[in-house]
């Protein structure tokens, strides 16, 4: 009896351990969500939450780390700084490592994005959805070009962060229920990989390296603060935390005189100093090696098994990490030598063009249907399009469609915005 009461213990211990991941959420019965959009967060969430003294409609932050293929949740507690609550591997995601810089190229965004309750979609084609709201006004400064860029279900992406259904259910409410709470935007912070010395050390060679370096500055001031980074854009370039003097009429105009709060200033530079003794460190360990990132059709196969057995437009597209790989320079100049030619056209998005009219009265049976589908629908009531003004290379301007969202009248509303000014976060910075 001693035994069978043990082995009980041990299994009760072990569906513990498993209901912590979230990684498990494929094993949700969906067929049980009566109301998708008003979905709550499961027990083991709240109960987390309590414990971390997060007050359950407390503002969210998004985190996306492509190379590892991870989305996190952090949340605000009640002294204001965030922490992680939710952790969640994404299932697909398209391209290489690197921006998005036009329509069709099947890149994945990389920079930060404010969402709105306007940026909730619940009649995707995809269960639900989230716009990341690409392109931002950096984008458009750069002249990059792309629409409907989603945190999605389905698994399946062409340019989008594709989860499971399950999954997307839960990020879906963490944003529902903070604004809720009065949250106006929730910030997304999208990097190519944790921007670690060592990771920035394995990808100098990258011709993204200036991108992912303006993007770390960011990245170092939320790791240092424990809260979203203010962010402006001026110069075509993201500033972060900065006291500004006058204001920025555009992205492209000149920044006006700004400053790093000094209290700010003096975490920031104790942080970089700590930085670069374990940068130093890792180019004497990377010192003559090189990292070959693999390609999308190279991670797939790696996590090929994950097919089998599901409808054809589930895709996984595994981790960089898992599928790339650290070479001698000799064997990875070798190999690009023995791969030099004429490149190959790129594949074809297999999603059809935003551009196409659906319906989304009755949501396709079938993944694969969907596929045969716009990535999010097109309707008046959900997505519209604006014209915005672009900056071009030699300095002018043009005339592009930007895709705006216009609210839902199924998404939630969130309360009037008060018209009390804001108070900056390095006042707020400075206090402590």
């Amino acid at each position: 009896m001693s035994i069978r009461l043990r082995n009980i213990a041990l299994a009760l211990f072990f569906a513990t351990a498993l209901a912590g991941c979230n990684d498990t959420l494929d094993s949700v019965d969906l067929s049980h969500v009566k109301n998708k959009v008003e979905q709550p967060l499961p027990s083991r969430i709240v109960t987390e939450m309590q414990k971390k003294n997060m007050p359950r409609n407390s503002p969210i932050m998004m985190r996306i780390f492509k190379e590892e293929g991870a989305l996190e949740i952090w949340k605000a507690k009640a002294d204001g700084r965030f922490d992680v609550i939710a952790s969640y591997s994404i299932c697909a995601w398209s391209g290489k490592l690197g921006p998005k810089v036009k329509e069709g190229d099947r890149q994945a965004p990389e920079g930060f994005y404010n969402l709105t309750p306007a940026h909730l979609n619940p009649n995707s084609n995809y269960y639900l959805a989230i716009n990341t709201g690409f392109p931002n006004r950096f984008d458009q400064a750069q002249g990059r070009t792309g629409s409907n860029l989603m945190i999605h279900g389905a698994c399946s992406s062409s340019g989008c962060y594709s989860m499971t259904d399950a999954q997307v259910l839960e990020i879906y409410a963490f944003a529902r229920d903070a604004f809720k709470g009065g949250q106006t935007a929730v910030q997304l912070q999208a990097f190519p990989f944790r921007m670690t010395a060592e990771n920035m050390a394995r990808h100098r060679d990258s011709e993204h390296l200036d991108f992912w370096k303006m993007l770390k500055v960011g990245y170092d001031n939320f790791e240092v603060t424990k809260r979203p980074p203010e962010v402006n854009i001026c110069e075509k370039k993201y500033v972060f935390n900065q006291q500004v003097e006058g204001t920025i009429s555009s992205a492209a105009a000149a920044c006006p005189p700004m400053s790093t709060p000094p209290a700010l200033n003096v975490a920031l530079a104790s942080y970089q100093k700590t930085y670069e003794v374990a940068y130093d460190k890792a180019m004497k360990k990377l010192d003559g090696m090189v990292w070959y990132e693999p390609t999308e059709a190279e991670r797939k196969a790696v996590v090929a098994a994950k097919r089998k057995g599901r409808d054809l437009a589930y895709a996984p597209t595994g981790t960089s990490l898992e599928a790339g790989k650290l070479l001698k320079r000799q064997e990875f100049e070798a190999l690009m030598a023995k791969r030099s030619g004429p490149q190959s056209t790129p594949a074809t998005p297999m999603l059809a063009s935003t551009s196409t009219s659906t319906s989304t009265s009755s949501r396709p049976a079938t993944a694969a249907e969907r596929m045969k589908q716009d990535r999010l629908p097109q309707t008046a009531t959900t997505w519209e399009q604006a014209p915005a003004e672009t900056a071009t290379a030699d300095g002018s301007s043009s005339t592009t469609t930007v895709p705006i969202p216009a609210p839902n009248p199924l998404a939630y509303a969130a309360p009037p915005v008060s018209t009390a000014e804001k108070k900056p976060l390095w006042k707020f910075w400075a206090s402590e």
